[in-house]
Protein backbone atom coordinates (compact mmCIF):
# COMPACT_ATOMS: atom_id res chain seq x y z
CA UNK A 1 0.00 0.00 0.00
CA UNK A 2 3.03 2.38 0.80
CA UNK A 3 4.42 1.56 -2.52
CA UNK A 4 1.33 2.55 -4.63
CA UNK A 5 1.38 5.44 -2.08
CA UNK A 6 4.76 6.35 -2.85
CA UNK A 7 4.17 5.98 -6.73
CA UNK A 8 1.21 8.51 -6.90
CA UNK A 9 3.20 10.99 -5.09
CA UNK A 10 6.24 10.65 -7.27
CA UNK A 11 4.12 11.07 -9.97
CA UNK A 12 2.81 14.34 -8.53
CA UNK A 13 5.94 15.43 -8.59
CA UNK A 14 6.83 14.94 -11.58
CA UNK A 15 3.36 16.19 -13.36
CA UNK A 16 4.01 19.44 -11.11
CA UNK A 17 7.64 19.71 -11.97
CA UNK A 18 6.79 19.66 -15.84
CA UNK A 19 4.36 22.01 -15.58
CA UNK A 20 7.09 24.36 -14.20
CA UNK A 21 8.85 24.19 -16.74
CA UNK A 22 6.40 24.27 -19.51
CA UNK A 23 5.19 27.66 -17.58
CA UNK A 24 8.83 28.94 -17.51
CA UNK A 25 9.59 28.08 -20.88
CA UNK A 26 6.10 29.85 -22.02
CA UNK A 27 7.50 32.92 -20.12
CA UNK A 28 10.84 33.02 -21.57
CA UNK A 29 9.47 32.27 -25.00
CA UNK A 30 7.33 35.93 -23.89
CA UNK A 31 10.55 37.58 -22.79
CA UNK A 32 12.05 36.56 -26.29
CA UNK A 33 9.54 38.36 -28.38
CA UNK A 34 9.08 41.53 -26.46
CA UNK A 35 10.53 44.00 -28.32
CA UNK A 36 13.87 46.32 -26.85
CA UNK A 37 13.32 49.83 -25.13
CA UNK A 38 15.94 52.99 -27.01
CA UNK A 39 18.22 53.64 -24.61
CA UNK A 40 19.61 56.90 -26.38
CA UNK A 41 19.73 59.27 -23.03
CA UNK A 42 22.45 61.39 -23.90
CA UNK A 43 22.59 64.27 -26.15
CA UNK A 44 25.90 65.05 -28.39
CA UNK A 45 28.85 65.89 -26.91
CA UNK A 46 29.28 69.75 -26.05
CA UNK A 47 32.47 71.49 -26.92
CA UNK A 48 34.57 72.36 -24.66
CA UNK A 49 34.78 76.29 -24.16
CA UNK A 50 32.18 78.94 -25.60
CA UNK A 51 34.69 80.37 -27.75
CA UNK A 52 36.04 78.43 -30.22
CA UNK A 53 39.08 80.75 -30.52
CA UNK A 54 40.69 79.50 -27.01
CA UNK A 55 42.02 76.47 -26.54
CA UNK A 56 41.58 75.72 -22.81
CA UNK A 57 38.77 74.34 -21.62
CA UNK A 58 37.47 75.40 -17.40
CA UNK A 59 36.88 72.78 -15.32
CA UNK A 60 35.75 74.67 -12.39
CA UNK A 61 31.95 74.16 -11.31
CA UNK A 62 29.45 77.24 -11.99
CA UNK A 63 28.60 79.20 -9.08
CA UNK A 64 24.81 79.06 -9.11
CA UNK A 65 23.33 83.16 -9.63
CA UNK A 66 21.63 85.42 -6.93
CA UNK A 67 19.80 88.03 -7.77
CA UNK A 68 21.29 90.70 -5.00
CA UNK A 69 24.98 89.63 -6.26
CA UNK A 70 23.96 89.91 -10.31
CA UNK A 71 22.07 92.88 -10.21
CA UNK A 72 23.07 94.60 -7.31
CA UNK A 73 19.59 96.65 -7.30
CA UNK A 74 18.20 96.51 -3.53
CA UNK A 75 15.33 98.20 -4.82
CA UNK A 76 14.84 95.51 -7.97
CA UNK A 77 15.85 92.83 -5.11
CA UNK A 78 12.92 93.76 -3.26
CA UNK A 79 10.61 93.66 -6.03
CA UNK A 80 11.55 90.22 -7.05
CA UNK A 81 10.70 88.72 -3.86
CA UNK A 82 7.60 90.01 -3.29
CA UNK A 83 6.67 88.65 -7.20
CA UNK A 84 8.11 84.98 -5.55
CA UNK A 85 5.05 85.64 -2.76
CA UNK A 86 2.57 87.23 -4.95
CA UNK A 87 2.46 86.52 -8.53
CA UNK A 88 -0.42 84.56 -8.99
CA UNK A 89 1.19 82.17 -12.23
CA UNK A 90 3.55 81.30 -9.87
CA UNK A 91 1.20 80.49 -7.29
CA UNK A 92 -0.85 78.56 -9.26
CA UNK A 93 2.25 76.44 -10.47
CA UNK A 94 3.39 75.79 -7.06
CA UNK A 95 -0.48 73.93 -7.16
CA UNK A 96 0.57 72.21 -9.87
CA UNK A 97 3.93 70.93 -8.23
CA UNK A 98 1.59 69.68 -5.40
CA UNK A 99 -0.22 67.37 -7.99
CA UNK A 100 2.41 66.51 -9.54
CA UNK A 101 3.98 65.06 -6.16
CA UNK A 102 0.29 63.62 -5.23
CA UNK A 103 0.89 61.09 -8.65
CA UNK A 104 3.96 59.95 -7.20
CA UNK A 105 2.89 59.15 -4.14
CA UNK A 106 0.20 57.30 -5.74
CA UNK A 107 2.76 55.23 -8.10
CA UNK A 108 4.92 54.84 -4.95
CA UNK A 109 1.24 52.98 -3.34
CA UNK A 110 1.02 50.72 -6.40
CA UNK A 111 3.19 48.60 -5.67
CA UNK A 112 2.15 47.70 -2.19
CA UNK A 113 -0.64 45.02 -2.21
CA UNK A 114 -4.20 46.64 -2.05
CA UNK A 115 -6.31 45.25 1.38
CA UNK A 116 -9.91 45.88 1.75
CA UNK A 117 -12.27 45.56 4.59
CA UNK A 118 -15.37 43.84 3.47
CA UNK A 119 -19.18 43.62 5.43
CA UNK A 120 -21.35 41.91 2.72
CA UNK A 121 -24.92 40.81 3.46
CA UNK A 122 -27.66 39.21 1.37
CA UNK A 123 -30.81 37.16 1.39
CA UNK A 124 -31.73 34.79 -1.47
CA UNK A 125 -34.95 32.86 -1.80
CA UNK A 126 -34.07 29.73 -4.13
CA UNK A 127 -36.55 28.39 -6.07
CA UNK A 128 -37.86 24.78 -5.62
CA UNK A 129 -36.72 23.58 -9.06
CA UNK A 130 -33.39 24.85 -8.80
CA UNK A 131 -29.91 23.66 -8.06
CA UNK A 132 -29.37 25.34 -4.92
CA UNK A 133 -33.15 25.06 -4.01
CA UNK A 134 -32.63 21.38 -4.32
CA UNK A 135 -29.56 21.13 -2.47
CA UNK A 136 -30.62 23.12 0.45
CA UNK A 137 -33.87 20.96 0.74
CA UNK A 138 -31.88 17.55 0.94
CA UNK A 139 -29.32 19.08 3.06
CA UNK A 140 -32.17 19.91 5.93
CA UNK A 141 -32.56 16.14 5.76
CA UNK A 142 -28.93 14.84 6.29
CA UNK A 143 -28.22 12.88 9.23
CA UNK A 144 -24.97 14.59 9.05
CA UNK A 145 -25.84 18.09 9.97
CA UNK A 146 -26.10 19.58 13.30
CA UNK A 147 -29.08 21.65 13.45
CA UNK A 148 -27.12 24.57 13.56
CA UNK A 149 -25.62 23.29 10.09
CA UNK A 150 -29.62 23.57 8.58
CA UNK A 151 -30.23 25.98 6.08
CA UNK A 152 -33.19 28.58 6.39
CA UNK A 153 -34.90 27.99 3.12
CA UNK A 154 -37.91 30.84 2.82
CA UNK A 155 -34.65 33.24 2.78
CA UNK A 156 -31.22 31.81 3.09
CA UNK A 157 -28.62 34.97 3.91
CA UNK A 158 -25.20 35.06 3.17
CA UNK A 159 -23.22 36.94 5.66
CA UNK A 160 -19.29 37.83 5.72
CA UNK A 161 -17.33 40.06 7.48
CA UNK A 162 -13.78 39.85 6.91
CA UNK A 163 -10.80 41.65 4.72
CA UNK A 164 -9.53 40.55 1.12
CA UNK A 165 -6.30 41.23 -0.28
CA UNK A 166 -4.88 41.64 -3.62
CA UNK A 167 -1.15 42.26 -5.59
CA UNK A 168 0.43 42.10 -8.43
CA UNK A 169 3.79 41.08 -8.54
CA UNK A 170 5.68 43.39 -10.17
CA UNK A 171 8.46 40.73 -11.65
CA UNK A 172 8.77 42.36 -15.44
CA UNK A 173 9.07 46.35 -13.52
CA UNK A 174 5.92 47.08 -14.52
CA UNK A 175 5.06 49.13 -11.88
CA UNK A 176 8.08 50.48 -10.80
CA UNK A 177 8.76 52.17 -14.29
CA UNK A 178 5.51 53.72 -13.89
CA UNK A 179 7.03 54.96 -10.47
CA UNK A 180 10.37 56.30 -11.86
CA UNK A 181 8.58 57.96 -14.48
CA UNK A 182 5.90 59.50 -11.83
CA UNK A 183 9.56 60.55 -10.13
CA UNK A 184 10.96 61.96 -13.21
CA UNK A 185 8.08 64.03 -14.06
CA UNK A 186 8.11 65.57 -10.46
CA UNK A 187 11.44 66.57 -10.92
CA UNK A 188 10.60 67.59 -14.52
CA UNK A 189 8.00 69.74 -12.40
CA UNK A 190 10.49 71.12 -10.79
CA UNK A 191 12.41 72.18 -12.98
CA UNK A 192 9.55 73.58 -15.03
CA UNK A 193 8.58 75.84 -11.43
CA UNK A 194 12.27 77.03 -11.36
CA UNK A 195 12.01 77.80 -15.26
CA UNK A 196 8.81 79.72 -14.37
CA UNK A 197 10.73 81.82 -11.85
CA UNK A 198 13.21 82.64 -13.85
CA UNK A 199 10.84 83.74 -16.76
CA UNK A 200 8.89 85.98 -14.30
CA UNK A 201 12.28 87.58 -12.60
CA UNK A 202 12.99 88.29 -16.12
CA UNK A 203 10.30 89.97 -17.03
CA UNK A 204 10.24 92.24 -13.77
CA UNK A 205 13.91 92.96 -14.22
CA UNK A 206 13.10 93.60 -18.07
CA UNK A 207 9.93 96.26 -17.06
CA UNK A 208 12.38 97.79 -14.36
CA UNK A 209 15.13 98.52 -16.54
CA UNK A 210 12.56 99.85 -18.76
CA UNK A 211 11.16 102.39 -15.92
CA UNK A 212 14.51 103.31 -15.38
CA UNK A 213 15.49 104.25 -18.95
CA UNK A 214 11.78 105.96 -19.06
CA UNK A 215 12.79 108.10 -16.08
CA UNK A 216 16.27 109.09 -17.60
CA UNK A 217 14.95 110.14 -20.52
CA UNK A 218 11.93 111.83 -19.37
CA UNK A 219 14.79 114.06 -17.19
CA UNK A 220 16.52 114.48 -20.46
CA UNK A 221 13.31 115.93 -22.24
CA UNK A 222 13.14 118.29 -18.86
CA UNK A 223 16.66 119.45 -19.47
CA UNK A 224 16.71 119.69 -23.01
CA UNK A 225 13.15 121.75 -22.49
CA UNK A 226 15.23 124.39 -20.32
CA UNK A 227 17.78 125.02 -23.16
CA UNK A 228 15.38 125.14 -25.60
CA UNK A 229 13.19 127.85 -23.46
CA UNK A 230 16.71 129.86 -23.04
CA UNK A 231 17.12 129.65 -26.54
CA UNK A 232 13.53 130.55 -27.84
CA UNK A 233 14.43 133.71 -25.17
CA UNK A 234 17.62 135.03 -26.85
CA UNK A 235 16.06 134.62 -30.25
CA UNK A 236 12.98 136.19 -29.65
CA UNK A 237 14.74 139.71 -27.44
CA UNK A 238 16.91 139.55 -30.95
CA UNK A 239 13.93 139.90 -32.89
CA UNK A 240 12.24 142.69 -31.14
CA UNK A 241 15.45 144.58 -32.17
CA UNK A 242 15.44 143.26 -35.41
CA UNK A 243 18.78 141.07 -35.41
CA UNK A 244 16.64 137.66 -36.26
CA UNK A 245 13.24 136.82 -37.88
CA UNK A 246 9.75 135.70 -37.20
CA UNK A 247 10.34 132.36 -39.22
CA UNK A 248 13.58 131.74 -36.47
CA UNK A 249 11.05 131.97 -33.68
CA UNK A 250 8.78 129.97 -34.66
CA UNK A 251 10.71 127.39 -35.79
CA UNK A 252 12.22 127.03 -32.36
CA UNK A 253 8.18 127.54 -31.06
CA UNK A 254 7.85 124.11 -33.13
CA UNK A 255 10.76 122.33 -31.90
CA UNK A 256 9.56 123.12 -27.89
CA UNK A 257 6.07 121.87 -28.76
CA UNK A 258 7.26 118.65 -30.36
CA UNK A 259 9.50 118.24 -27.53
CA UNK A 260 6.55 118.00 -25.16
CA UNK A 261 4.47 115.78 -27.20
CA UNK A 262 7.46 113.95 -26.84
CA UNK A 263 7.76 114.75 -23.26
CA UNK A 264 3.64 113.57 -22.41
CA UNK A 265 3.94 110.37 -24.69
CA UNK A 266 6.94 109.63 -22.27
CA UNK A 267 4.20 109.75 -19.32
CA UNK A 268 1.99 107.71 -20.88
CA UNK A 269 4.69 104.90 -21.03
CA UNK A 270 5.78 105.25 -17.79
CA UNK A 271 2.14 104.99 -16.72
CA UNK A 272 1.97 101.66 -18.78
CA UNK A 273 4.87 100.09 -18.03
CA UNK A 274 4.54 100.82 -14.13
CA UNK A 275 1.03 99.20 -14.44
CA UNK A 276 2.81 96.16 -16.53
CA UNK A 277 4.93 95.72 -13.60
CA UNK A 278 2.41 96.15 -11.01
CA UNK A 279 0.24 93.10 -12.58
CA UNK A 280 3.19 91.13 -12.28
CA UNK A 281 3.57 91.75 -8.93
CA UNK A 282 -0.38 91.16 -7.88
CA UNK A 283 -0.93 94.75 -6.74
CA UNK A 284 -3.90 96.82 -8.22
CA UNK A 285 -2.33 99.71 -7.82
CA UNK A 286 0.59 102.31 -6.60
CA UNK A 287 3.61 103.53 -7.58
CA UNK A 288 7.19 101.24 -8.19
CA UNK A 289 9.97 102.01 -6.15
CA UNK A 290 13.22 102.23 -8.33
CA UNK A 291 16.42 103.74 -8.61
CA UNK A 292 17.77 106.34 -10.51
CA UNK A 293 20.42 104.48 -12.82
CA UNK A 294 21.42 101.54 -13.79
CA UNK A 295 23.32 99.30 -11.55
CA UNK A 296 25.50 97.12 -13.12
CA UNK A 297 26.62 93.62 -11.47
CA UNK A 298 26.94 91.07 -14.24
CA UNK A 299 30.77 91.33 -14.50
CA UNK A 300 31.69 89.20 -11.75
CA UNK A 301 30.00 86.49 -13.67
CA UNK A 302 31.46 87.36 -16.56
CA UNK A 303 35.00 87.18 -14.96
CA UNK A 304 34.24 83.65 -14.00
CA UNK A 305 35.12 80.60 -15.67
CA UNK A 306 32.54 78.90 -16.84
CA UNK A 307 32.48 75.25 -17.40
CA UNK A 308 30.49 74.53 -20.37
CA UNK A 309 29.20 71.50 -18.88
CA UNK A 310 28.20 72.27 -15.26
CA UNK A 311 26.47 75.48 -16.37
CA UNK A 312 24.57 73.85 -19.53
CA UNK A 313 22.55 70.89 -17.46
CA UNK A 314 21.93 73.25 -14.62
CA UNK A 315 19.36 75.37 -16.32
CA UNK A 316 16.50 74.68 -15.66
CA UNK A 317 14.90 74.33 -19.59
CA UNK A 318 17.35 71.41 -19.97
CA UNK A 319 16.96 69.82 -16.74
CA UNK A 320 13.38 69.62 -17.07
CA UNK A 321 13.96 68.39 -20.89
CA UNK A 322 16.20 65.62 -19.40
CA UNK A 323 13.72 64.47 -16.64
CA UNK A 324 11.25 64.02 -18.87
CA UNK A 325 13.47 61.69 -20.98
CA UNK A 326 13.96 60.06 -18.11
CA UNK A 327 10.18 59.35 -17.43
CA UNK A 328 9.66 59.04 -21.58
CA UNK A 329 12.04 55.85 -21.32
CA UNK A 330 10.18 54.70 -18.04
CA UNK A 331 6.88 54.74 -19.89
CA UNK A 332 8.56 52.56 -22.83
CA UNK A 333 9.76 49.57 -19.96
CA UNK A 334 6.35 49.84 -18.38
CA UNK A 335 4.62 49.33 -21.57
CA UNK A 336 7.27 46.83 -22.85
CA UNK A 337 6.28 44.98 -19.29
CA UNK A 338 2.68 44.56 -20.63
CA UNK A 339 4.44 41.91 -23.24
CA UNK A 340 4.77 39.61 -20.07
CA UNK A 341 2.44 37.39 -17.95
CA UNK A 342 1.09 39.18 -14.74
CA UNK A 343 1.13 37.57 -11.30
CA UNK A 344 -1.66 37.84 -9.22
CA UNK A 345 -1.52 36.97 -5.78
CA UNK A 346 -4.63 36.95 -3.33
CA UNK A 347 -6.94 35.79 -0.84
CA UNK A 348 -9.50 36.57 2.02
CA UNK A 349 -10.06 35.39 5.77
CA UNK A 350 -13.31 36.28 7.96
CA UNK A 351 -16.18 35.20 9.15
CA UNK A 352 -18.83 33.53 6.56
CA UNK A 353 -22.41 31.89 7.21
CA UNK A 354 -26.06 31.87 6.25
CA UNK A 355 -27.54 32.05 9.91
CA UNK A 356 -27.13 35.29 11.80
CA UNK A 357 -26.65 32.44 15.47
CA UNK A 358 -23.79 31.31 13.91
CA UNK A 359 -22.09 34.10 12.24
CA UNK A 360 -18.87 34.31 14.52
CA UNK A 361 -19.05 30.86 15.77
CA UNK A 362 -14.98 29.66 15.33
CA UNK A 363 -16.87 27.26 12.32
CA UNK A 364 -17.90 30.43 10.65
CA UNK A 365 -14.06 31.11 9.81
CA UNK A 366 -13.01 30.83 6.48
CA UNK A 367 -10.12 31.94 4.23
CA UNK A 368 -8.79 31.08 0.63
CA UNK A 369 -5.84 32.08 -0.77
CA UNK A 370 -5.76 32.94 -4.71
CA UNK A 371 -2.77 32.87 -7.01
CA UNK A 372 -2.98 33.42 -10.88
CA UNK A 373 -1.06 34.02 -14.23
CA UNK A 374 -2.28 35.97 -16.74
CA UNK A 375 -0.40 36.01 -20.23
CA UNK A 376 -2.00 38.12 -23.21
CA UNK A 377 -2.35 36.43 -26.29
CA UNK A 378 -5.26 38.06 -28.83
CA UNK A 379 -4.89 41.38 -27.85
CA UNK A 380 -0.83 41.60 -28.66
CA UNK A 381 -2.03 44.65 -31.53
CA UNK A 382 -3.00 46.68 -28.47
CA UNK A 383 0.38 46.18 -26.68
CA UNK A 384 1.99 46.55 -29.86
CA UNK A 385 0.82 49.80 -30.07
CA UNK A 386 0.76 51.13 -27.08
CA UNK A 387 4.44 50.12 -26.66
CA UNK A 388 5.30 51.89 -30.29
CA UNK A 389 3.66 54.97 -29.20
CA UNK A 390 5.80 55.09 -25.81
CA UNK A 391 8.91 54.49 -27.51
CA UNK A 392 8.28 57.52 -30.05
CA UNK A 393 7.04 59.58 -27.49
CA UNK A 394 10.47 59.03 -25.71
CA UNK A 395 12.50 59.86 -29.22
CA UNK A 396 10.71 62.94 -29.85
CA UNK A 397 12.24 63.56 -25.92
CA UNK A 398 15.22 62.84 -26.88
CA UNK A 399 15.23 65.26 -29.94
CA UNK A 400 13.71 67.64 -27.48
CA UNK A 401 16.79 67.63 -24.55
CA UNK A 402 19.27 68.08 -27.26
CA UNK A 403 17.33 70.92 -29.14
CA UNK A 404 17.53 72.26 -25.38
CA UNK A 405 21.41 71.42 -24.97
CA UNK A 406 22.00 73.12 -28.89
CA UNK A 407 20.16 76.09 -27.66
CA UNK A 408 21.40 77.19 -24.30
CA UNK A 409 24.98 76.27 -25.89
CA UNK A 410 24.38 78.83 -28.63
CA UNK A 411 22.50 81.45 -26.81
CA UNK A 412 25.25 81.33 -24.13
CA UNK A 413 28.06 81.47 -26.02
CA UNK A 414 26.09 84.23 -27.99
CA UNK A 415 25.42 86.31 -24.89
CA UNK A 416 29.02 86.39 -23.61
CA UNK A 417 30.06 88.01 -27.06
CA UNK A 418 26.52 90.23 -26.72
CA UNK A 419 27.97 91.74 -22.97
CA UNK A 420 31.38 92.14 -24.53
CA UNK A 421 30.47 94.27 -27.38
CA UNK A 422 27.85 96.88 -25.27
CA UNK A 423 30.78 97.99 -23.41
CA UNK A 424 32.96 99.84 -26.29
CA UNK A 425 29.54 100.94 -27.61
CA UNK A 426 28.25 102.69 -24.33
CA UNK A 427 32.01 104.27 -24.60
CA UNK A 428 31.86 105.62 -27.95
CA UNK A 429 28.38 106.74 -27.04
CA UNK A 430 29.25 109.02 -24.05
CA UNK A 431 31.99 110.58 -26.21
CA UNK A 432 29.58 111.64 -28.74
CA UNK A 433 27.93 113.29 -26.08
CA UNK A 434 30.28 115.11 -25.01
CA UNK A 435 31.77 116.66 -28.24
CA UNK A 436 27.68 118.12 -28.88
CA UNK A 437 27.44 119.00 -25.45
CA UNK A 438 30.47 121.31 -26.72
CA UNK A 439 28.68 121.66 -30.29
CA UNK A 440 25.58 123.45 -28.67
CA UNK A 441 27.59 125.86 -26.10
CA UNK A 442 29.65 126.69 -29.23
CA UNK A 443 26.55 127.50 -31.90
CA UNK A 444 25.19 129.70 -28.96
CA UNK A 445 28.39 131.46 -28.98
CA UNK A 446 28.76 131.59 -32.66
CA UNK A 447 25.28 132.35 -33.16
CA UNK A 448 25.92 135.67 -30.81
CA UNK A 449 28.45 136.81 -32.46
CA UNK A 450 26.84 136.32 -35.75
CA UNK A 451 29.06 133.66 -36.96
CA UNK A 452 26.75 131.37 -37.17
CA UNK A 453 22.33 131.03 -37.74
CA UNK A 454 19.29 129.39 -35.69
CA UNK A 455 19.38 126.64 -37.79
CA UNK A 456 22.66 125.93 -36.92
CA UNK A 457 21.56 126.01 -32.98
CA UNK A 458 18.42 124.19 -33.21
CA UNK A 459 20.22 121.33 -35.67
CA UNK A 460 22.98 121.00 -32.58
CA UNK A 461 20.58 120.45 -29.92
CA UNK A 462 18.15 118.02 -32.05
CA UNK A 463 21.76 116.14 -32.39
CA UNK A 464 22.10 116.00 -28.58
CA UNK A 465 18.98 115.67 -27.67
CA UNK A 466 18.81 112.30 -30.02
CA UNK A 467 22.66 111.58 -28.80
CA UNK A 468 21.63 111.36 -25.29
CA UNK A 469 18.29 109.10 -25.86
CA UNK A 470 20.24 106.88 -28.14
CA UNK A 471 22.76 106.61 -25.08
CA UNK A 472 19.79 105.37 -22.63
CA UNK A 473 18.41 103.18 -24.91
CA UNK A 474 21.89 101.44 -25.25
CA UNK A 475 21.83 101.41 -21.57
CA UNK A 476 19.05 99.48 -21.38
CA UNK A 477 19.71 96.90 -24.17
CA UNK A 478 22.80 96.80 -22.24
CA UNK A 479 20.67 95.83 -19.02
CA UNK A 480 17.94 93.60 -21.11
CA UNK A 481 21.59 91.89 -22.09
CA UNK A 482 22.37 91.02 -18.64
CA UNK A 483 18.55 89.93 -18.22
CA UNK A 484 19.07 87.33 -20.82
CA UNK A 485 22.29 86.51 -19.40
CA UNK A 486 20.91 85.80 -15.78
CA UNK A 487 18.00 83.58 -17.60
CA UNK A 488 20.74 81.90 -20.03
CA UNK A 489 23.28 81.00 -17.04
CA UNK A 490 20.07 79.25 -15.21
CA UNK A 491 18.28 82.06 -13.34
CA UNK A 492 17.22 81.63 -9.41
CA UNK A 493 17.10 84.16 -6.73
CA UNK A 494 19.03 82.44 -4.13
Amino acid sequence: MKEILNQYKNTDVIRTTKSAVIITGILLLTACSAPKVSNKLDAAKLPENFDAQRKEASTETFIPLKTETFFKDPKLEALLKKAIAKNPDYLIMQERILIANSHLKVAKLALLPSLDLVADASGTHFGKYTMEGVGNYDTNFSQNITEKQRINEDVTPNLFLGAKVSWEADIWGKLSNRKKAAQQRFFASQQGMRLLQTRLLGDIADLYFKLIALDKQAAIYDNNLKTQEKALDIVSAQRSVGKATELAVQQFNAQNNNIHAEASELKLSIDQTEKALLTLLGEYGGKVDRSSDFLAGHLEVLNQKISVDSIIHKRPDVSEAYFELLASNADAKSARAAFFPTVNLGGYAGFNSFSFNTFFDAGSFAWQLLGGLTAPVFNKGQIKQEFYVSNRRQEISFLQYQNAVTTAFNELSALLHRNEAYEDVLKYKLNEIDHLEIAVNVSNDLYLSGYANYLEIINAQKNKLQAELDFVDIQLRNANSQVLLYKALGGGIN
